[in-house]
């Protein structure tokens, strides 16, 4: 997958919709709804990086390995496989 960042907050959450995460570790059925649960209702900034077998983008597989989401001060980032499987981080930045 080619790395994307985008800043548009509707186009955000339409790629997150499509989004399966499968494998060790964090895994969804739908990024969008842990991003919501997250307290992130409508992230401003999207970036996806590298490549996960076990991640699916509308079906398709390999989708992006790295997620960094944010909306003001918070932040979702899901990291990839490893050795420990794949974990996400939130946070308030300052």
């Amino acid at each position: 997958m080619d790395s994307l960042e985008i800043n548009d907050p509707d186009k955000i959450q339409e790629i997150l919709k499509g989004v399966v995460l499968t494998g060790s570790g964090f895994t969804t059925d739908c990024l969008l709804a842990d991003v919501f649960e997250a307290g992130l209702t409508y992230p401003d900034f999207f970036k996806a990086s590298g490549e996960d077998p076990m991640a699916y983008y509308n079906g398709q597989s390999p989708a992006w390995e790295t997620y960094h989401l944010r909306q003001g001060k918070k932040v979702f980032m899901v990291y990839g496989m490893g050795s420990k499987g794949r974990r996400i981080h939130t946070a308030v930045t300052p």
